[in-house]
């Protein structure tokens, strides 16, 4: 029986993955990174730290840290979301299905709090949330599971009883070995990658949820 549906933010609940991308490549280019937008799509997901540790370690530069540089990227994505609020389609709703379901509803985000929370609140959305983890200062982020297994106990719910809703593979990846039922939502140009097979389902939109879908992933309904 489902109890908890614990949501992934970047991507899923806003449409900030061109941000991350145009964020990274404008600040890492100016430090001489060679970096193209296919780059920034084969990590999506990926915490920001450690792209920007991968690109210190293959593509160094001089001046600043990784602490800075990491910073300057979240800084330009949290005022982008400020300024254009791009909120995916059926968050709201998807959301609400959920409540209305009687499940417990939590966040769960490779992004850096810095980030969460100004996102949330700039879309509306704080309050939705009974918890909100994030695996920046975790020391493995997705598709190490830790982070979706602190939200499970933050809402102390067992994992298997949880319902993750994700929209990239690594995020898929990470739910997947907390044990919890997963719902994909992947970007259209990823929609045909075959690695999604493993999600329980898979949506074109948050828009397409409903109900039905939760009482699918019951074990009860098998």
């Amino acid at each position: 029986m489902l109890s908890a549906a614990i949501f992934d933010m970047d991507g899923l609940l806003v449409d900030s993955e061109p941000f991350w991308q145009r964020a990274q490549i404008d600040v890492l280019s100016e430090l001489g990174v060679s970096i193209s937008l296919q780059d920034t799509r084969d990590t999506t997901g990926v915490r920001i730290d450690e792209i920007v540790k991968y690109y210190a370690r293959t593509q160094p530069w001089q001046g600043p840290s990784n602490a800075d540089v990491q910073a300057r990227i979240v800084d330009r994505v949290v005022a982008l979301v400020k300024d254009e609020k791009p909120m995916m389609p059926g968050v709201k709703d998807a959301i609400a299905i959920c409540h209305q379901a009687g499940l417990k509803v939590g966040l769960a985000s490779s992004s850096p709090l810095t980030l969460i929370h100004p996102t949330l609140d700039a879309l509306g959305l704080s309050e939705q949330f009974a918890i909100v983890e994030s695996a920046g200062a975790l020391k493995y982020g997705k598709p190490h599971p830790e982070v979706y297994l602190n939200a499970a106990n933050a809402l102390d719910v067992d994992p298997e009883h949880c319902v993750a809703f994700e929209d990239s593979f690594t995020g898929l990846l990470a739910a997947k070995a907390a044990s919890m039922k997963t719902i994909v939502v992947p970007a259209a140009h990823e929609w045909e990658d075959p690695r999604f097979v493993i999600a329980d389902q898979k949506l074109a939109s948050l828009r397409a949820f409903s109900a039905d879908n939760l009482e699918s992933l019951s074990p009860s309904t098998s």
